[in-house]
């Protein structure tokens, strides 16, 4: 009699589960546009979602804390003129969030600690060079302050966000509209689909194809028969890959090993309503006490939901097999020095005592020229590399202008109302 051998996993008993009602973010209007990005981005201090939004684009920021109903009024991030179709926060620096929009531009905001208190307009860097509209995003996952973006143009752009400049421009490349473009794990290369049915993987920094299509495929997992666009997340730590319909309502995550048949199917989260994005939280984000491995942000028509996968386990001590060490906040190279070819393989934090910041966050710093008029009431504020840190007294005075020019257009009005009745 032949016994059946199943598989050994530790993560073959994963299981989803939605937050309670009051840990949501109610009231929230997400966007209408039809694009294939999550829509959501997330990290350990805030959660970001594309908002609808007249006459422009615009995201909100809320702090993680900030559950329950927000209020119509709250102030979101709308310097964009046309809708914005991806965002993505920085991993060096938990306040530094990127922008892409239909009006052909990146924007790179820098939101206060505690989050928004009053409509943020004027980006730190506004990045131009795409002549269509921008849908992908994707910072270097270990270079400081490298950006990945890629156009309805077809064109990939790597950016020195520091000094505003496109340091890359991958345009002879695609003969069709990019799908998708993502990083590998030290940003060494760079893959893409695409819409003439071939994956690439780059070189970024010369901008040259390495690999084409792959031959054939390893392996082949039938889902089913939806239309909807698939989100994927892979966390490389624990080889478990999460799919996220787009349009669907459920999340199937497998795990891959190097070993045929290479996926393994391992279960499905399902609820009622369809998800219209994703956010993915990093790992120092976790929380490691609760075996906790994942965790997801799923946008509703007008909410967002946090769903969590955990690990059942009994003990409460700290599993070292569910988190080896993980990339960390510290990035191993300045934008400079990876342009110039220096390798940057990720900097790993342990997570046994919950990630805490050990370090300041890497201080988002932007070069002299792009300041312009913003230099002069920044004052000496430079280091010794000719960068200025960009502080949040111009942001407060370009607050104070904007207000006193409302407060005189305001007496101008009321002067000539007072004239007219005499």
């Amino acid at each position: 009699m032949s016994r059946k051998v199943v598989r050994s996993s530790k993560f073959r008993h994963v299981f989803g589960q939605a937050v309670k009602a009051d840990q949501c973010y109610d009231d929230i209007r997400i966007s209408q546009m039809t694009w294939d990005s999550n829509f959501c981005s997330v990290n350990p201090k805030f959660v970001a979602m594309i908002v609808d939004a007249s006459g422009g684009g615009a995201f909100m920021v809320l702090p993680l804390s900030k559950t329950g109903r927000i209020d119509m009024s709250y102030p979101t991030v709308c310097g964009h003129t046309g809708p914005v179709l991806d965002i993505e926060f920085c991993p060096h620096n938990d306040n530094i969030i990127a922008s892409g929009s239909e009006d052909c531009s990146v924007m790179i905001w820098e939101i206060p600690e505690g989050g928004l208190t009053s409509p943020l307009t004027d980006p730190v860097v506004k990045l131009e060079g795409h002549s269509k509209r921008v849908g992908i995003l994707s910072w270097h996952p270990t270079a400081h302050n490298v950006l990945m973006s890629a156009g309805c143009d077809n064109v990939v752009i790597l950016w020195n966000v520091a000094r505003g400049d496109a340091v890359v421009r991958i345009d002879t490349v695609h003969t069709d509209l990019i799908y998708s473009a993502c990083w590998n794990r030290d940003g060494s290369w760079i893959l893409t689909s695409c819409k003439d049915k071939t994956l690439r993987v780059l070189d970024p920094r010369k901008g040259t194809v390495l690999y084409k299509n792959f031959g054939e495929a390893l392996t082949l997992q039938e889902l089913d028969t939806s239309s909807g666009v698939l989100l994927p997340f892979f966390d490389p730590d624990t080889g478990v890959v999460y799919l996220c319909g787009k349009g669907d309502s459920s999340i199937r995550y497998f795990e891959v090993t190097d070993e045929a048949p290479y996926v393994h199917y391992l279960s499905m989260y399902s609820s009622k309503e369809s998800q219209k994005g994703m956010g993915y939280m990093p790992k120092r984000g976790l929380e490691v006490n609760k075996c906790e491995i994942a965790r997801f942000y799923k946008l509703h028509e007008r909410k967002c939901e946090p769903i969590v996968m955990t690990v059942p386990r009994k003990s409460d001590l700290f599993q070292e097999d569910l988190y080896p060490d993980t990339v960390g906040p510290e990035p191993s190279a300045e934008a400079d020095e990876w342009f110039e070819g220096k390798e940057a393989p990720p900097n790993l934090i342990s997570l046994k005592d919950g990630f805490v910041a050990t370090t300041k966050a890497k201080e988002f710093k932007v070069h002299k020229s792009l300041l312009k008029t913003t230099t002069a009431s920044a004052g000496n504020q430079h280091d010794s590399s000719g960068c200025v840190s960009v502080p949040q007294e111009v942001q407060s005075l370009r607050k104070e202008v904007k207000d006193l020019k409302e407060a005189l257009e305001e007496l101008t009005t009321r002067v000539k109302e007072l004239e007219s009745k005499h």
